[in-house]
């Protein structure tokens, strides 16, 4: 059950890079990499630690190739741009999993 994205306030987190950008499994039996669906560009996952408030909470965002910054070291400070959170859920085998998946169309080096 696919559900709207919701565009994520990011203006007072601070995010860093905790695992590098790699290339996203769509098939992991085939090794089959995912694009976008509109563009054909090959799409990357990221992971970040936000920061807010005294919290800390890892997210993997989805980014496409050409939004990759160049020479983003680990625990560098990021930011990701225009973040969405897109709320997911579905039945298999008769028990419901749900989540929320995080796509940006970008990710630079946080000034």
């Amino acid at each position: 059950m696919a559900m709207h994205p919701i565009q994520k306030d990011i203006s007072q987190s601070t995010f860093l890079l905790v695992t590098p950008a790699a290339p996203k499994i769509k098939d992991p039996q085939t090794g089959e990499v995912a694009t976008h669906r509109d563009t054909g560009e090959t799409l990357y996952t990221v992971g970040v630690v936000e920061m807010l408030d005294g919290r800390a909470d890892v997210l993997k965002i989805t980014i496409p190739q050409s939004g990759l910054a160049e020479g983003l070291a680990q625990s560098a400070a990021v930011r990701p741009v225009r973040l969405v959170a897109l709320p997911w859920a579905r039945i298999f085998n008769g028990q419901l999993s749900d989540g929320v998946a995080y796509r940006a169309d970008a990710l630079e080096a946080a000034l």
